[in-house]
């Protein structure tokens, strides 16, 4: 055999090798991308489903979809207080001392236990039992006397007239139905100098509450209202991040 020949032959060989290496990247390339594909999708998924590519009909089933463990998680997280503000919500309020307040859809007893703490009897009221043995273990644990339980229907609030001297409703308003019905009701239950106050998530995409159109929009809620009896409307954009505040009288 030549020498040129044996130098056609090695090169061949190099070649040949280099085009299998080449091939072997490549397919190592493809698997590991695959999974960076599959997580991208996942997360867009859950994006979808997190900011309104949902088929829930109402916000009541949006939340149903979470266990009662996870929203318990989800309403006394840290991520909660640092967009809630609560001692902020409570400090706007005033004086506490002494006020009937029912807490509509008191869900854990978030805002119960700190109304109570501010030295006003509380009504903690919901609809789910679970909620409530929830707050009644609270309320065992910490020795709390200031705050009584009230399972409520979907459709009153179930007070007495001139009952309380305040109610408050915090991302609930937007679960309930026939809202100008309820909120009559709520009117009849709050004492002549009472006042309704309504926290609810601003109708846009934010990084908190459920998709922007299960929420309310602020002018359909003051309408509501309105309609409701409540002839006085104090309303607040500024205090909160991701919600308005209405005091209605």
């Amino acid at each position: 055999m030549n020498n040129k020949l044996k130098m056609n032959i090695k090169q061949l060989f190099i070649a040949a090798i280099a085009m299998l290496a080449l091939s072997a990247c490549k397919q190592n390339q493809k698997k590991t991308a695959q999974p960076e594909i599959n997580n991208e999708a996942k997360e867009e998924q859950h994006d979808g489903k997190k900011h309104g590519g949902d088929n829930s009909k109402t916000a009541n089933d949006y939340m149903h979809r979470s266990s009662t463990e996870e929203l318990i998680e989800r309403f006394e997280s840290p991520e909660r207080d640092a967009y809630q503000q609560p001692e902020k919500v409570i400090a706007y309020l005033g004086d506490l001392s002494g006020n009937k307040i029912m807490d509509i859809g008191a869900g854990s007893g978030y805002f119960s236990i700190k109304l109570a703490e501010k030295g006003a009897h509380v009504i903690a009221a919901d609809v789910s039992d679970e909620f409530q043995e929830i707050i009644k273990k609270r309320i065992e644990e910490n020795e709390i006397e200031n705050i009584e339980l009230r399972k409520i229907p979907y459709d009153s609030p179930d007070l007495a007239d001139a009952e309380v001297d305040k109610v408050l409703i915090v991302n609930t308003y937007h679960h309930i139905e026939n809202r100008v019905d309820y909120f009559s009701k709520v009117k009849k239950g709050i004492k002549p100098n009472g006042e309704l106050v309504v926290i609810d998530y601003f109708k846009k995409e934010i990084p908190v509450g459920p998709p922007a159109n299960h929420k309310v929009d602020l002018e359909t809620v003051k309408k509501e209202l309105k309609e409701a009896g409540f002839t006085q409307l104090n309303v607040n954009v500024d205090l909160l991040q991701y919600q308005f505040i209405i005091r209605a009288k």
